[in-house]
């Protein structure tokens, strides 16, 4: 089937005061060169990308380049705060790229530890609290913790985007009944699955849970072949949507037949 059909049946949604066609948010970091990543976010089809930064350097062809290309794709850029440890640090950086790429969005990150990038719920929350005050459209990076989940929607967080599992792990959803828990105390919330998306299947599965994205970069940037896993994660948002929507069967202690032998056999009837 061509991608152009597969769009037609995926179903528009709204965040941040967009209307969108793709479920799909990608980062543009770790790409083998430029040009790659550039290919990558075009076969995806997302109209999300992540740019961090404070990370962004001035290799390969220098700092403006990386620009051009973002600009150049014509897509909504959601800046984050990447790198940052303190909700000082990262109310600065959400401030400077409101000016960099006039946008209100900002992906709020502020890692509580180093060696598992886990982010800090305290400094999030402040930061959360601040920036919203601020005007801005926050997405806040956060694990798949309930309490903390509520707290951020009490500071006024219409989107949430716990963690899979630790980013760049690829150990898929860790927790998905910590994830389902989320999705039925907040309906009204959107909700993106963030960090630890390994494989396609790993986001069919975040999709079947009813959430509203997921958020992909390692997984396609690390890829033997970054472009046709673009393509191969594009699909599988779109499956694991279609399979909530149409609600999956439930799952059975026993067999069923899926042909009931009940009756006359069927060709008796022509005898």
């Amino acid at each position: 089937m061509k991608s152009e059909e597969l769009r037609v049946k995926s179903d528009e949604w709204e965040i941040g005061g967009k209307t969108l066609k793709s479920r799909m948010l990608i980062g543009s970091a770790l790409y083998p060169s430029p040009a790659n990543m550039e290919e990558a976010i075009k076969e995806s089809e997302a109209q999300i990308v992540t740019v961090a930064l404070r990370r962004q350097s001035a290799g390969e062809g220098g700092g403006n380049n990386f620009w051009e290309i973002i600009k150049e794709l014509k897509i909504n850029v959601l800046p984050n705060t990447a790198g940052c440890h303190s909700a000082k640090e990262a109310i600065t950086t959400a401030q400077m790229a409101r000016e960099v790429f006039e946008t209100n969005w900002i992906k709020l990150e502020v890692i509580g530890d180093q060696y598992n990038l886990q982010p800090d719920p305290y400094e999030t929350l402040k930061a959360a609290e601040i920036l919203v005050k601020d005007g801005f459209e926050v997405f806040p990076y956060t694990t798949d913790d309930l309490v903390v989940a509520k707290r951020l929607a009490d500071v006024g967080c219409k989107i949430l985007m716990p963690w899979g599992s630790p980013i760049g792990s690829g150990q898929g959803l860790m927790n998905p009944s910590n994830l389902k828990a989320i999705r039925k105390q907040f309906p009204e919330l959107k909700l993106i699955v963030d960090a630890g998306i390994g494989k396609p299947s790993d986001a069919v599965e975040a999709m079947q849970l009813g959430y509203d994205g997921v958020l992909l970069n390692s997984a396609i940037a690390l890829a033997q072949d970054p472009v046709k896993m673009a393509q191969a994660f594009k699909y599988a948002i779109i499956a694991g949507r279609l399979g909530y929507e149409a609600g999956t069967m439930q799952k059975r202690e026993f067999a069923s037949p899926s042909t009931p032998t009940v009756g006359t056999p069927f060709w008796h009837q022509f005898a």
